[in-house]
């Protein structure tokens, strides 16, 4: 008898062109899970629009994002890849947790308190209650485990909060998520700021590296990324914080530990390296900068994938819902 995979559930906001920390640092991670558990991906959409967005560019970027995901290597034949919006689920089910949720935790949440300081005196209600949504978001598929990194660990302690709440006022109704710590968690950080952490929202373009950045544009942008005044190729975080992050780097598009990298790099200097790095990481995205054109061209296929995932999703969100809806004594035919 064939043992039942535990579910895994994680999802991406469409920023269009991930950059090589949404890469390195969770998506590859998700190709390398997608034998082993019944994984739930999604691109979610609602979550984009907690911040001002431009109606058609968010479109594109929501249909980019989920087809550089197939290019990344997602097999749809393995994995549940989905837009959060295609599931209406997601958002009936929020509202409902909003009711099982207090005002005090989600204020105690540290990105709504840095995010907020963006939005100036008009505060959105979506910034404020979307760890609620993301909590619905995993707890719809009766999510086993949800990858988390550091600035998600407080939101998914909010989502088995919330599980636990519920489940104790009407009876086990959820599973209750535990976060999954892979082997090697990258932290890949900004180029022009190695003690902050990589993003395509930076103001500076030399800061981050996109899937898309063609390979002179890679190499140039590694040949400026900040180091240190030593020039001693060597792993060490809290001295050497700029050279650690491109040795982070080259590790995870070569495969390589720190050893073997400081060894092929003795006695060269930092000027070798960072273009080392950035002839590694061009190498290591060529594949999926080709697939990914490959897949915009057929948008017949894309269409198809969409579809058959969106049935699937639905199904199993709904079971969850109607479940929901049953306990808290809202009335259905």
């Amino acid at each position: 008898m064939e043992e039942t995979k535990k579910v895994l559930y994680s999802g991406i906001q469409p920023s269009g062109s991930f950059t090589i920390g949404n890469y390195f640092g969770a998506i590859k991670n998700w190709v390398d899970l997608q034998d082993a558990y019944d994984c739930y991906f999604c691109v979610v959409d609602l979550h984009a629009l907690t911040v001002p967005q431009v109606a058609k560019d968010l479109r594109k970027n929501s249909f980019e994002s989920f087809i550089t995901l197939l290019a990344a290597g997602l097999d749809p034949e393995k994995v549940t890849l989905y837009f959060q919006s295609h599931v209406s689920a997601h958002a009936e089910l929020a509202w409902l947790l909003n009711c099982y949720s207090y005002m005090g935790e989600l204020s105690r949440m540290t990105q709504f308190k840095d995010k907020s300081q963006r939005q100036g005196e008009n505060i959105r209600v979506g910034l404020y209650s979307y760890p609620v949504l993301m909590a619905a978001d995993i707890l719809l598929y009766q999510s086993d485990l949800v990858p988390v990194g550091e600035d998600q660990k407080q939101h998914l302690e909010l989502t088995r909060d919330i599980a636990n709440r519920f489940n104790n006022l009407y009876s086990p109704t959820f599973k209750v998520p535990e976060p999954y710590i892979g082997e090697k968690g990258a932290r890949i950080m900004s180029l022009q700021e190695p003690n902050k952490k990589m993003s395509k929202s930076d103001e500076n373009v030399n800061s981050f590296v996109t899937l898309q950045d063609d390979r002179d544009t890679i190499i140039r942008k590694f040949k400026r990324a900040i180091t240190d005044s030593d020039s001693l190729v060597r792993f060490d975080r809290q001295e050497k914080p700029g050279i650690s992050n491109l040795m982070e780097i080259y590790s995870c598009a070569t495969g390589m530990d720190f050893d073997a990298i400081e060894r092929d790099f003795e006695g060269k200097g930092y000027g070798d390296f960072k273009i080392g790095v950035g002839e590694a990481v061009a190498d290591a995205l060529m594949p999926i900068q080709n697939e990914f054109q490959r897949l915009k061209a057929d948008k017949g296929y894309i269409k198809e994938i969409v579809e058959k995932s969106t049935q699937k999703t639905i199904r199993a969100a709904n079971k969850t819902l109607s479940k929901v809806k049953r306990k808290v004594g809202l009335f259905e035919i």
